[in-house]
């Protein structure tokens, strides 16, 4: 199995929410397959966040997809173990799934304009998760969904209970999947790029929500982002993700001022920051990502890194465990440690 940073004693003791286990997803390409995700293990406490960030195609969606049993034939979930609270998602039935969805462990997509359907009013689409999970009549629904509009800052709540999707903004519908997402009270929040096409403003609003309706309710969440800079406001720990593999994983303030693996770092790079002088160009990262139906041996980001040694094409993906909160699958952190 794939060695991760083993949970370690908290401050104040939690205790884990999901714990993923060795998990790969395998998708057809033709007559050759993708893996997706290859041996991906990650873990995150009771009211506490993980951050998987990682270019574009890297398997961060897919990956959140598989432990919420979203994988569809003929893709296929080859390995792995999704703990909730000790219960393997993988090894339930499809209808024990459907039960624990949306009430133990809820998803917010990527488009809510793609989440929503745009026939219902968004006050009857939030009802309807009540009625079916909760077992709620209409009138304690249509008041439940209510006060959940208004509990994700949805102005004029009362009257937008009969708006239709397209009548809202982008920020207003990925608040109203908020909405829909919390309505039951789940322990585990997935969060699937939730500001993706959002402005910078809008964006801020959002993940700010995200972080109050955590802290208020004790849930543990797994946030996916591209962008660093969201993942270090919102997330405690983060799993850096290259080729379907984690390549960096540990505290996010840590991995962050102390990357030891050469993708993270080269990430960074590619970061803007407030205080970069204006005529600067960012640092792009040589290279294109690998084809995932032919990853190189070893270590798949050394085509594109410049620490790359002969060695590196046997090294194992396994995360290093010499520090027991902070592995790096690279072989040579430490010298590569900026």
């Amino acid at each position: 199995m794939t060695a991760y940073p083993e949970p370690v004693a908290a401050p104040v003791e939690r205790a884990l929410a999901l714990s993923v286990r060795d998990l790969s997803v395998l998708f057809p390409a033709g007559e050759r397959v993708v893996q997706a995700v290859d041996r991906v293990s990650f873990y995150v406490r009771e009211g506490e966040s993980l951050g998987l960030v990682g270019e574009s195609g890297c398997g961060k969606s897919a990956t959140l997809r598989a432990v919420m049993g979203l994988i569809k034939p003929p893709a296929e979930v080859i390995s792995g173990v999704a703990e909730l609270h000790g219960r393997d998602l993988l090894a339930m039935t499809a209808a024990e799934r459907r039960a624990v969805r949306g009430r133990s462990i809820s998803m917010v997509f990527q488009d809510p304009g793609m989440s929503l359907n745009p026939v219902f009013p968004i006050g009857e689409q939030l009802a309807e998760v009540l009625r079916v999970k909760l077992d709620l009549d209409r009138t304690d629904a249509r008041a439940r969904a209510l006060e959940l509009l208004e509990r994700v800052g949805i102005p004029a709540a009362k009257d937008r209970l009969g708006s239709y999707p397209h009548e809202l903004s982008g920020g207003m519908r990925q608040r109203v999947m908020i909405a829909i997402a919390i309505a039951c009270s789940p322990t585990v929040l997935l969060a699937d790029e939730p500001t993706t096409a959002l402005d910078v403003t809008i964006q801020d609003q959002v993940l700010r929500l995200l972080a109050g309706l955590q802290a208020e309710l004790g849930m543990a969440m797994v946030l996916v982002s591209h962008d660093l800079g969201v993942i270090a406001q919102v997330c405690d720990t983060v799993a850096v993700m290259y080729a379907g593999r984690v390549v960096e994983y540990g505290p996010v303030r840590e991995v962050l001022e102390a990357p030891r693996h050469p993708y993270t770092q080269a990430l960074l790079r590619a970061e803007p920051t407030v205080d970069a002088d204006a005529q600067s160009r960012l640092e792009a990262i040589d290279g294109q990502p690998p084809d995932l139906t032919g990853l190189p041996a070893g270590c798949s980001f050394a085509p594109r890194c410049a620490f790359r040694i002969d060695a590196c094409g046997g090294a194992s993906m396994d995360l290093d465990r010499t520090w027991p909160e902070h592995g790096s699958a690279c072989i040579r952190a430490e010298e590569t440690r900026p």
